[in-house]
């Protein structure tokens, strides 16, 4: 037995911009003093940039962090301007955009400095520049570990020192960012604290001081609240989402603001020792209801959920059958009255009183909830609720 149907839409990840609001304003009240920043990177983790920008902005954050200049510069052509500062790396190619768009630049070692500099002044112009400091993270930075102690943060500062002395580079700001914060042992993040402020201290001695200096994280907001100083950076949590299994915020009222669902487009009733999906890994063990839901891993749902992911049909949770598909996934509905192709399926998020999480999701295929987010492919609409 077999029923089919056709949807225009065959899934959509709706975004409760009156949620981004409310976690906004929960970020800012944490802040205390220190301005808020909601980094928007990687279209907004999934949501959107310019509409979450937009929605943060009006709620509580007076800046707007990216990783890329293409990132900042679509914000600024969709009519944003608040202050962007670009997390990642630009190259030469970029410092064009940097200074006709006034984007905020990551300034990360001496040699990038040069660039930076030279550019602009062949240009004509001033690139705004926020230095990284690398105090523990690895990744990109001047570095503050390298030497033993107060060595380490002389010879960083000195390195500053001769950057923010360049022609054609104005540094507005300095920062660093945590490697641990969301863990439940902040030893670490905190001796990256003290890295970064044996920097700040020996720059200030020596006549520098910079109008803005931000280290914390979205955990870092909640477990270090003496790394506030004058600006914090909401990520995570701007979306609703806990920064680790360690540091969880929902209990402070913040809550997801994505919701992917779609439609049933087949139920069909299938007899003991049936195969679902490609392989054959899954034989029905007695007659099964199955639905199949237009969602695979092209859309973002991820392969690794193949036998073990879980969805929302009806208000009860519904085990996925076999392998995920690149356009399709099929579930098991047996026992629930009534299936019927056009049923609202969820994918992530909540139906009634039972939830699928990013959270869950995540811990499923051995990653974090930011890349599950991520991962809601392009050919999946946002829609957007007020």
């Amino acid at each position: 037995m077999t029923a089919t149907g056709n949807v225009p839409e065959p899934i959509c990840a709706e975004i409760d911009l009156s949620r981004i609001a409310a976690n906004a304003h929960i970020l800012k009240a944490h802040a205390g003093a220190a301005r808020l920043m909601a980094v928007v990177k990687a279209n907004a983790y999934g949501h959107g940039a310019e509409q979450v920008a937009r929605t943060a902005l009006e709620n509580g954050a007076s800046w707007l962090g990216v990783a890329r200049v293409s990132e900042a510069v679509a914000l600024r052509e969709a009519g944003i301007e608040a202050p962007i500062l670009i997390l990642g790396v630009t190259t030469e190619a970029g410092v064009p955009l940097l200074i006709r768009y006034a984007l905020r630049q990551a300034v990360v070692d001496a040699g990038h400095a040069r660039m930076l500099s030279q550019a602009a002044e062949r240009l004509g112009g001033k690139v705004l520049g926020h230095i990284k400091v690398d105090t523990g993270m690895g990744r990109v930075g001047f570095d503050a570990v390298q030497d033993p102690g107060e060595a380490s943060a002389r010879a960083c500062a000195s390195a500053i020192l001769e950057a923010a002395a360049l022609p054609g580079l104005q540094a507005e700001g300095i920062f660093t960012h945590f490697a641990t914060a969301d863990e439940a042992n902040l030893v670490e993040a905190r001796n990256q604290l003290a890295r970064f402020t044996s920097v700040l201290d020996d720059l200030k001695a020596r006549g520098l001081v910079f109008e803005l200096r931000h280290a914390a994280n979205t955990a870092g907001i909640f477990t270090l609240p003496e790394a506030r100083f004058d600006m914090v950076r909401g990520g995570i949590s701007l979306y609703g989402m806990n920064p680790s299994a360690k540091v969880r915020v929902d209990a402070l009222g913040v809550r997801p603001a994505m919701t992917v669902k779609g439609n049933i487009v087949q139920v069909k009733h299938v007899k003991k020792g049936a195969f679902i999906s490609y392989g054959g890994t899954w034989r029905a063990e007695q007659e099964t209801v199955v639905a199949t839901v237009p969602c695979g891993y092209g859309d973002g749902y991820p392969r690794l959920l193949s036998g073990r992911g879980h969805m929302l049909v009806r208000g009860r949770r519904v085990p996925v059958l076999g392998r995920v598909c690149m356009d399709m996934t099929m579930v098991d509905v047996t026992g629930i009255d009534g299936v019927a192709v056009g049923d609202e399926v969820v994918i992530m998020g909540s139906q009634g009183d039972a939830t699928v999480s990013a959270d869950e999701i995540a811990e499923a295929i051995g990653t974090i909830n930011y890349e599950v987010t991520c991962m809601v492919a392009s050919r999946v609409p946002r829609i957007y609720l007020p």
